[in-house]
Parts: structure tokens; C-alpha cells; sequence
């Protein structure tokens, strides 16, 4: 079986079509500034969240199933409780890979998603990660 934070080299390289669950329009959160981050290297980003209308310019879907086409990566930013049914809806999807932002912990859903046979990454900053096996 696949384990927690084992392929974080291999989803940076080549994951490129990202939905990211929760991302804001707001500049100064958190998940704005990691999207965009993603988006500026070249990165698809999906914005998902019911609340917005689009970020950067990108229509945001209501849910991870709304959107068509194949996802490379779940990156989610909400608070753990939120996180099971984003996973379910990532197994449903046939997602390669879920990664749960800083402080997004939830093993049970993790545990799921590995036996579902989805890379998981958990309680890591993609924006702190991708300089460490980007830039070298």
C-alpha cells in the first residue's frame, strides 16, 4: 500500500492539472498566494469553493465533481472536518494525488484515500515544498 508523504518529488513534477478546494479570491489568504504561486510555474489551477465566482481570472466550481475532465491533485484548503467528503469525492473523481495544506489533519480520510490508491500528503505546504524539489 502506498504511504503518507511518499511521492512528493513525483506529484510536483507531474501533477499539473490541480483543483484546489477552498481557495479564496481574497489576496491576502493563504490559499490565494499558494495558488497563485502554482498558477505563475505553470500549473492549471482549479479554484473550487462556492462563495467565489472565479480567482485570477479562472471560474471556480462548487464542488470537486463539478469539474470536467481528469484532475491531477486535490489540494485542499479547509478545515479538517470538511476533509472526508472531499476525499470521497476525490475517489469518485479517480484523482491521482490529495494534498492537505498545513494544519489540514485527518488521518482516517488519508488512510482511505491511500487504500483507494491515491498519493496523500498531509499537514505540508505545497509552496514550502516545491522550492525543495523544484529548484535544484
Amino acid at each position: 500500500m502506498k504511504q503518507l508523504n511518499e511521492n512528493i518529488p513525483h506529484i510536483l513534477k507531474a501533477h499539473k492539472r490541480i483543483a484546489v478546494v477552498g481557495l479564496s479570491d481574497r489576496a491576502f489568504r493563504p490559499s490565494y498566494g499558494v495558488a497563485r504561486l502554482m498558477n505563475m510555474e505553470g500549473y492549471t489551477v482549479i479554484p473550487v469553493n462556492p462563495n467565489v465566482e472565479s480567482v485570477f481570472g479562472i471560474p471556480a466550481y462548487d464542488h470537486l465533481l463539478d469539474i470536467p475532465g481528469e484532475i491531477d491533485l486535490v489540494n485542499i484548503f479547509r478545515r479538517p472536518e470538511h476533509v472526508p467528503e472531499i476525499v470521497d469525492a476525490a475517489i469518485k473523481k479517480n484523482v491521482h494525488s490529495i494534498w492537505m495544506q498545513l494544519g489540514v489533519i485527518h488521518p482516517e480520510a488519508a488512510e482511505k484515500a491511500l487504500k483507494a490508491g491515491i498519493d496523500v500528503v498531509m499537514d505540508r505546504c505545497w509552496a514550502v515544498e516545491y522550492p525543495k524539489y523544484m529548484y535544484e
